[in-house]
């Protein structure tokens, strides 16, 4: 299973390929919460989103990842950016990552139908075994977003990676299979609809 380039378009938002046209949008949205600065997080500071995307096209090259910018429809500009990553293509099995929005995105419809639309495409065209998310131990908004969604814990990988600063992260394992899958997609699909 090869993942090719493709784009994925909601109601209120629009995934499309990462490009380098993407930069400048993406450089403005991370200053929008100064993302870069949690430190448990690997967001790119502004200066950095150019090799950002360089590594991300480099591993799309490879097969390991396919990575999207975030477009809000409402205000047709960048808010952020989404992938699969760690793809399986024997499985198939990815993990939807290296997720980040600018902080007017957060918590928004937009988040929800991302995510119904990165599952309903891993599920429904793919076929996939499983979708993973992987979060730092210590970032609870992502845990509880997560969570949210109807995933699993699979359980914590201790001491799985050193982080920018030099501390070590515990990963918190997630994943939802194909079982669960209707299910989380009724609730997606309830979250979108219910009033605000």
């Amino acid at each position: 299973m090869a993942l090719e380039a493709i784009k994925l378009s909601g109601r209120h938002v629009e995934l499309v390929p990462l490009a380098h046209e993407h930069h400048d949008g993406l450089a403005k949205a991370v200053q929008d919460g100064n993302l870069w600065q949690l430190w448990y997080t690997g967001v790119p500071a502004p200066e950095a989103m150019s090799a950002h995307i360089d590594r991300c096209l480099g591993l799309q090259a490879t097969g390991a990842m396919l990575p999207f910018a975030v477009f809000d429809r409402a205000s047709e500009s960048v808010v952020g950016m989404t992938t699969y990553m760690n793809i399986d293509p024997a499985g198939p099995r990815v993990e939807i990552g290296s997720t980040w929005y600018a902080k007017r995105a957060q918590q928004t419809p937009l988040n929800t139908e991302a995510k119904l639309l990165l599952l309903s495409h891993a599920f429904d065209s793919l076929d996939c075994l499983a979708v993973e998310f992987r979060t730092h131990f210590l970032n609870h908004q992502s845990r509880r977003a997560i969570e949210r969604l109807g995933a699993k814990l699979d359980g914590i990988l201790r001491q799985h990676m050193r982080m920018r600063d030099g501390t070590l992260r515990d990963t918190c394992v997630y994943s939802i299979i194909p079982s669960e899958w209707p299910a989380v997609r009724s609730n997606l699909e309830w979250q979108l609809e219910k009033p605000r």
